[in-house]
């Protein structure tokens, strides 16, 4: 684990994270590498932070508290090469984070100039398990699929029922639903039925549809 990344970490972990294999992946990856030079001396904060073009990069307790519980339905669903959709690329960071826990990572970002950066970034720590699309989100991306989970990190005014019908026959999407007061949620499938579940209250970019940039 990195040095600087064991404060956070205890941090996360205080906040209720107490998934080893995720701590120890967040603990790996050096969270200066996702950001402009002028932020790098808060990387190891626990706050979102600004990367330009209006997004940012979230905050660790989140990234941490998604990965966990994507994790989690892995397991309980006993599926052993996960296939995940991103959407929403953003920095990398994310999608770093998940192609250490899973078979395979698809992301999405509709600003190509981020999709660019974040490419560079996964070339550079390897991550050869991920494909990369500039698009939009709402859409999914349905040649790709199906997945076992999709993770959006970007907030939806309203549920996109594209990305229920990518689900594989079990699988899940974690989704923040909201405007102005946003809730992240948990639909998992069985067959042609879903549930959902209130996770938290969480605060997103929103999730823009269609205009790719």
């Amino acid at each position: 684990m990195l040095r600087k990344a064991v404060n956070l970490i205890a941090t996360i972990r205080a906040l209720g994270v107490t998934d080893d294999v995720v701590l120890n992946v967040l603990g790996e990856i050096d969270r200066t590498l996702f950001l402009p030079p002028t932020l790098t001396h808060k990387a190891f904060e626990n706050n979102a932070l600004p990367i330009g073009q209006g997004q940012t990069l979230s905050q660790p307790y989140t990234v941490a508290r998604m990965s966990t519980i994507l994790r989690q339905h892995m397991i309980e669903q006993d599926i052993e090469a996960p296939h995940i959709l991103e959407i929403g690329t953003g920095s990398g960071y994310q999608t770093s984070v998940l192609s250490r826990l899973f078979k395979h990572v698809c992301s999405i970002e509709r600003i190509k100039a981020l999709q660019f950066q974040a490419r560079r970034r996964l070339q550079h720590l390897d991550c050869h398990n991920v494909s990369l699309k500039h698009g939009d989100g709402w859409q999914g991306w349905s040649s790709k699929g199906p997945y076992d989970g999709i993770i959006v990190t970007a907030a939806a005014s309203h549920l996109p029922e594209a990305l229920l019908q990518q689900l594989s026959p079990s699988g899940c999407l974690l989704i923040p639903v909201g405007d102005a007061q946003q809730h992240l949620y948990l639909y998992q499938r069985d067959g042609d039925t879903f549930t959902h579940q209130l996770i938290e209250e969480v605060k997103f970019v929103p999730l823009v549809p269609g205009d790719l940039l």
